[in-house]
């Protein structure tokens, strides 16, 4: 189990040029945005606009903050993202264009290189000790607001965007929170040839 603390994770431009994304974890370590097997990251979005493509990677957005924006995937109807919205899997390497609903936001990236990995992304609200199954080659959970305290040996807090790595030997995870708080359970698997 590692604690990944929001004031740590790593900041750099959009591969588009269009703005920052923030880097809360990626395989292998050191990673860039043409050279990663999966990355998860925050990005706040200021305007509508393109897109960045990613050959060959499959990707899934939530929203963390504000009103949410509509995406318009070629191939595909447009689709509204919001809070109230399941998190969207769609391929990122297809031209797609967003325009925000109500000002800025800031959103939840997570890719996989489609040849290597491959993942889900559940939304939870939880207002009572809760367990959570990994059970992944890779989990993460990300507090997006609330606090949690995770239950063992030595107990750790989660803040706001903060966010617990768990492996493989750590089947399921009992959480406390200390108010309610919504969070994002991640899980990647890799391909098998690949780990």
């Amino acid at each position: 189990m590692r604690i990944l603390r929001a004031a740590e994770y790593r900041s750099m431009p959009w591969k588009n040029g269009g703005g920052v994304t923030t880097e809360i974890a990626v395989s292998p370590p050191g990673a860039g945005l043409d050279d990663f097997d999966w990355r998860v990251s925050m990005a706040l979005v200021g305007g509508g606009g393109p897109f960045s493509g990613f050959a060959g990677v499959d990707r899934t957005l939530a929203l963390l903050e504000g009103a949410g924006m509509v995406l318009d995937i070629a191939g595909r109807l447009p689709v509204e993202i919001t809070n109230a919205s399941a998190p969207l899997a769609f391929p990122a390497d297809v031209p797609t264009q967003a325009t925000l609903i109500a000002g800025p936001i800031t959103d939840l990236n997570v890719m996989t290189h489609r040849a290597r990995a491959t993942h889900t992304v559940e939304r939870l609200l939880i207002s009572a000790p809760t367990k959570i199954r990994a059970g992944a080659d890779e989990t993460l959970i990300l507090c997006v607001d609330g606090e949690l305290r995770v239950a063992g040996a030595a107990p750790v807090e989660l803040r706001p965007l903060d966010a617990l790595s768990l492996g493989p030997q750590t089947p399921e995870l009992r959480l406390h929170p200390v108010r309610p708080a919504m969070l994002f359970v991640i899980r990647i698997d890799l391909i098998a040839g690949n780990d």
